[in-house]
């Protein structure tokens, strides 16, 4: 344990109250924060100060105030999370806290809608659906209204799924991002509101709510209905929330209104590690918080309990240079700790030949290979140490793929479960129908057309008549679907009803590899056994999906693998050692990236990539990197990293040539930054800042920068400013 590091003091509280305990487990700011009476307040938590210690003894001190605990409800955007806190708040609460509501905004909301959804005229038994049944239904729809075809060059529907959840995530019109972000399909804009539309309708018809209107209609319920929005205000008379700065408008306005009648919330977060907002997080929710609430306290958790001093030293000035931040300095009482290291590369193969060459060395001194991870901005950023590691026998885990509820015989099976609690859920029924021999798309869709207006659809199945060619596997399925409706069953006994009749299907569909999907339907079985009721399991299945490959949640951490992951996915992890690599101007930040938000974003992304280091920390670029056409350009250290006072780490260089010794050398130069060019040329126009434009959609503007390759910022005089790719931008200069 580290040295003064407060402790928590759960099971062996041999009768203490939280508050008798709590001055010895929390530091000052924490107990600050803990101990805070009515009204709003803001706790600026920097990276491993203790943030989930400080909620969870937050709870537990307002229940021994009196506070019923079924009147605070926690707020958060993971389960585990939500679980991990409610059981150690429960430990010093003689579990009273396991009544607080606690869960994720989605889950929240989920259960919520059921309770109240009718004010907003919403059934209880609506269908949540994931990301790629929505996509389907787009697919549907595109066929519906003659948009896709043969010949047709329209969208995929990923695009439209992304333009309109942006839309909604980011409280942005539709239109608005398809100008700035994808100007060469702005010929579809009203195509797009169509199909929005006909989607929206669609899931009103059929009861599903995909997980953007969870939240969507929670706020409408919260502000719509003056019944519910009361009722759900005076049940919840403290509201707790963690990651703040990853709230969307969406969810503060939310929170907003679950507070207007008290104003008790407590919101944790740390503007320094908002990096979300390619998702919708928005970074001004919590820098505007206290002009939300007016009269809010700030507290801010400056000590930090994960890494060492020098560490800190230089997370701390990669962040002090932001534009806008509540201040705070991390500081720490753990003793020791070596200075972060600098490696510059020739060339990327010689970087991640340096970054394995350390790996070697760091399990050599005994670090565990699941204490050491390898960072970077994008997926692709990997691929040559990749090939280093594999050439050198070193195995590793990337993070990232599929969860597991995405796969298409999991989502077979659980379609047999999610017609029991929505009879109409069309898209399920188009799932299961499919799966006969003989049957095609439009016979499902004639099957369904007939049986979807009937108050009950199973009912109505068994009146069809089946053609001869596939009329035994309809019976065989009308024979299941009557099976399941015995009361007596569990979900657990339902499931084995449905492999019992779905298994010869499954393993004639998938004959290629079902022995390895097999081992997924297994783990599926193994979750559903723990279930009560079958709403919960499926509400479950689509709010919080468990991971693909059951197989690896079974690796110990005696047999675990070094990590390769995206900065994004090791956000709230840490470890012993950290390598953040590829750290050139171009590539961190990101070559389109400009001044301003989306700047000082990349900024906060290395923040949080350098704060997940225990005990040592690797920053390394290469000198040279390939361009998209195969040439290679000379590349110069990040400016966020030419920004930190060169005391604070230690440097490190290799030439191209190279053998696999790294000589450190005190008078190491930095190449000269390259010049940004100041023109960029289009096929026949050369263009630089200052020069007057005209955009057949924006109207007349001036050129302010030049980004990136084929790329211009222009401020137009009615739309403001835009950034234009030049392969689809249709300008025209004004004399």
């Amino acid at each position: 344990m580290q040295k003064n590091q407060p402790v928590d003091i759960f099971s062996s509280n041999s009768g203490q109250t939280a508050s008798q305990v709590s001055r010895d487990a929390l530091n000052e700011a924490q107990y600050a924060a803990v101990t805070h009476g009515n009204g709003p307040v803001l706790v600026i938590a920097g990276a491993g100060s203790g943030k989930t210690r400080t909620l969870v003894y937050r709870m537990a001190h307002l229940i021994e105030q009196g506070v019923p605990p079924e009147s605070i409800m926690l707020l958060t955007f993971t389960r585990r999370a939500a679980q991990e806190m409610l059981y150690r708040a429960a430990q010093l609460t003689d579990q009273s806290c396991r009544r607080v509501i606690g869960g994720t905004f989605h889950a929240t909301s989920n259960m919520l809608l059921r309770q109240h959804g009718h004010h907003l005229g919403f059934p209880p038994g609506f269908t949540i659906i994931d990301r790629g049944d929505a996509e389907g239904i787009i697919n549907l729809l595109k066929s519906s209204l003659g948009l896709a075809g043969a010949g047709k060059r329209f969208p995929s529907k990923r695009i439209i799924m992304n333009l309109m959840s942006g839309a909604i995530n980011k409280a942005r019109p539709l239109e608005e991002l398809v100008f700035e972000n994808h100007i060469h399909l702005s010929e579809f804009v009203d195509d797009f509101h169509t199909i929005r539309d006909h989607y929206n309708q669609f899931k009103l018809d059929h009861g599903l709510m995909d997980y953007d209107d969870l939240l969507v209609n929670w706020q409408r319920l919260l502000a719509e209905s003056d019944t519910a929005g009361a009722e759900i205000s005076g049940r919840f008379q403290y509201i707790l929330v963690d990651e703040y700065q990853d709230t969307n408008l969406i969810q503060a306005e939310i929170v907003r209104l679950l507070a207007r009648d008290h104003d008790n919330v407590m919101v944790v977060g740390d503007d320094a590690q908002s990096i979300y907002s390619f998702r919708g997080a928005d970074f001004y929710n919590i820098m505007r918080f206290p002009n939300q609430f007016p009269g809010t306290k700030v507290i801010k958790l400056e000590q930090n309990y994960r890494s060492t001093q020098p560490i800190l030293s230089l997370t701390n000035s990669i962040i002090e240079q932001a534009e806008e931040k509540f201040t705070k300095s991390l500081f720490t009482e753990i003793e020791g700790g070596v200075r972060p290291e600098v490696f510059s590369g020739g060339s990327e193969a010689i970087e991640a030949r340096f970054v394995v060459d350390s790996i070697d060395k760091l399990l050599k001194e005994g670090t565990p290979k699941n204490e050491i991870a390898v960072l970077f901005r994008s997926g692709f950023h990997s691929y040559k140490l990749e090939m280093e590691l594999t050439s050198r026998y070193l195995e590793f885990e990337k993070r990232g793929g599929l969860k597991l509820t995405e796969s298409a015989h999991i989502k077979d099976a659980l379609s047999f479960l999610r017609i029991q609690v929505n009879p109409w859920d069309n898209l399920s029924w188009n799932r299961i129908l499919l799966q006969l021999d003989k049957v095609g798309p439009k016979t499902a869709q004639k099957i369904l057309s007939t049986i979807s207006e009937n108050d009950n659809p199973a009912k109505a199945l068994a009146t069809y008549k089946p053609a001869p060619s596939w009329k035994q596997g309809f019976t065989q399925l009308l024979e299941l679907l009557q099976r399941l409706q015995d009361s007596n069953l569990t979900p657990g006994g339902q499931f084995d009803l449905i492999m019992e009749y779905y298994q010869p299907i499954f393993e004639k569909i998938y004959h290629d590899d079902y022995p390895k999907r097999s081992k997924e339907l297994e783990h599926i079985r193994a979750l559903i056994g723990g279930y009560g009721d079958l709403q919960s399991f499926v509400d479950d299945t689509a709010l919080d999906p468990p991971e693909s490959g059951a197989a690896e949640q079974n690796t110990t951490p005696e047999e675990g693998r070094l990590i390769l992951s995206t900065i994004h996915s090791a956000k709230g992890l840490e470890w012993d050692a950290v390598f953040v690599i590829g750290l050139a101007e171009g590539r961190f930040p990101h070559q389109n990236a400009v001044p301003g938000e989306q700047w000082e974003e990349e900024r906060r992304l290395l923040y949080v990539a350098a704060t997940r280091a225990k005990k040592q920390l690797f920053l390394t670029y290469p000198r040279q990197l390939m361009t998209p056409d195969r040439k290679l350009r000379h590349a110069v250290m990040s400016p966020f990293l030419r920004e930190i006072n060169p005391g604070l780490y230690h440097q490190e260089s290799q030439a191209p040539q190279a053998s696999r010794s790294y000589s450190a050398s005190s008078g190491f130069g930095l190449p000269e930054p390259t010049r940004t060019s100041k023109k960029t040329l289009s096929a026949r126009v050369e263009y630089s800042p200052g020069m007057l434009v005209q955009h057949p959609l924006f109207g007349p503007g001036k050129v302010k920068s030049i980004p990136g390759p084929r790329r211009l910022e222009i401020a137009f005089d009615r739309h403001g400013d835009k950034i234009l790719h030049l392969d689809y931008a249709k300008l025209e200069l004004i004399s």
